[in-house]
């Protein structure tokens, strides 16, 4: 497996990392517990996976204070680790950013304290907030890679107009945003601003909410209860849901033939793409983990990629 550099910083990383947003993340999902969360990062830091990524917001800094607490562990060496955080949201009001110099550099020196560490990989602006001037923000990250506090600068959740603004200075390494094989509208909107500017792109959320794992099928929203959550969501109503259903079981053959699930090949689409710097598969369990690790083994063809590229191109 190559190894990536992210934008301009000297951080090099695996293309299969780890999101770890139900790593400590007990306000995001239920019937979490901490060993469990350990026991996710120990797995995929032992099965070729060196980039973790997580944030204040999964758990309050819970997700980073337990990552902390396994680089702690002998049988691993922070060196050979890369830990991606992000910080943007105040802590007790739900919904409220800050972007100002003066929050995101006590956000740094906070998540090193939780993390054990004197240095953070990758720091990324997780939400714009409405007030700052984003080339303000990213100059005082840049003030703390400097420091050597972090080593590379990323956004989130930006717009292109405010990703512009953002890197004003040539700053900004990579960028994380929403996109999977069925939310394709960064490709358009963002990967031609990032390419010129040689910006690294990481999506989240790849596998769409197990959309694109191959576990639902035709008839699963009438098995859903009346007042599931993921009724709410457009990509689990009407005609868009069968679409990507049927799209997904025709990946079902090809993976037969790699001896893979349909999430592992996934994965291994999104390792091909030369949009794509990183893939951050997230988890609950450590054999959900091991389970994403094989899709490293995957050899994808030019052709095997256009015809899963070609299955999705509506989205």
């Amino acid at each position: 497996m190559a190894e990536i550099r992210i934008g301009h910083s000297q951080v090099y990383a695996e293309q299969l990392g780890l999101g770890a947003n139900a790593v400590g993340g007990h306000n995001l999902f239920a019937n979490l517990t901490d060993e469990t969360g350990k026991a996710v990062v120990r797995t995929a830091l032992n099965n070729g996976i060196n980039l973790i990524d997580t944030a204040y917001a999964y758990g309050n800094g819970r997700s980073e204070e337990l990552i902390g607490e396994v680089l702690q562990e002998k049988e691993f060496d922070r060196s050979r680790v890369i830990i991606a955080t992000k910080a943007a949201h105040v802590p007790d009001q739900k919904g409220i950013f800050n972007n100002s110099p003066e929050f995101l550099t006590h956000s740094v020196e906070e998540a090193l304290r939780r993390l054990q560490t004197d240095y953070i990989d990758i720091f990324y602006i997780h939400f714009p907030d409405k007030e700052t001037p984003k080339n303000e923000a990213v100059a005082a990250l840049h003030r703390l890679k400097e420091e050597g506090k972090i080593r590379a600068i990323g956004v989130s959740n930006f717009s292109i107009e405010q990703l512009k603004e953002a890197n004003a200075q040539g700053y900004v390494d990579v960028v994380e945003d929403k996109y999977s094989l069925i939310h394709r509208i960064a490709e358009k909107e963002r990967w031609p601003y990032l390419k010129q500017h040689h910006i690294s792109f990481v999506p989240y959320f790849p596998l769409a909410s197990g959309l694109l794992t191959g576990k639902y099928h035709l008839n699963s929203l009438q098995e859903m209860s009346e007042n599931d959550p993921r009724r709410q969501k457009p990509d689990f109503q009407g005609e868009r849901f069968e679409k990507i259903i049927q799209a997904v079981e025709q990946l079902a053959p090809l993976a037969k033939n790699k001896q893979a699930t349909i999430s592992q090949l996934v994965l291994a689409w999104y390792m091909k793409n030369p949009g794509i710097s990183i893939v951050i598969p997230g988890a609950k369990k450590p054999e959900q983990v091991a389970d994403n690790a094989r899709a490293l083994d995957i050899h994808l063809s030019n052709e095997d990629y256009q015809t899963i590229d070609q299955l999705f191109k509506e989205f």
